[in-house]
């Protein structure tokens, strides 16, 4: 995963940043609407905002590939995308740097079989003018 762009903006300021994700060549990560239910989806939420609020993710459009491991084709992500958050500054937001704080939910496959889901930790810093 590689570094969100640093937001900043004024108070009541609607301000964007994408989140960038590289999924290694030979896997996949299960999409955020995963075409089975027993399949964990890709998923960004937030724990800290800090001065900043909402922080919706726009997801891309997924793919549907087929693997021998099932007999549907499977909604995933591959290769490099970004995630795009849209947040908007607090009203009373002091003036200054601070990080939102997230994690991201995966599950990694290849062409065989899914791997244990794991979460990591995304840090958006944000300066307040």
């Amino acid at each position: 995963m590689g570094e969100p762009r640093k937001v900043a903006g004024q108070r009541n300021a609607a301000v964007q940043t994408k989140i960038p994700v590289s999924v290694r060549p030979g896997f996949h990560v299960n999409s955020n609407t995963p075409s089975e239910e027993y399949l964990i989806p890709l998923k960004l939420t937030w724990t800290i905002a800090g001065a900043l609020e909402g922080g919706s993710v726009t997801y891309p459009k997924p793919s549907m590939e087929k693997y021998e491991f099932a007999e549907k084709p499977l909604s995933v992500f591959t290769g490099d995308f970004d995630l795009v958050v849209n947040f908007k500054v607090a009203a009373n937001a002091p003036a200054g740097p601070g990080a939102a704080v997230g994690k991201l939910r995966y599950q990694a496959c290849n062409d065989r079989a899914c791997f244990p889901p794991k979460t990591v930790e995304v840090t958006v810093p944000y300066q307040i003018q």
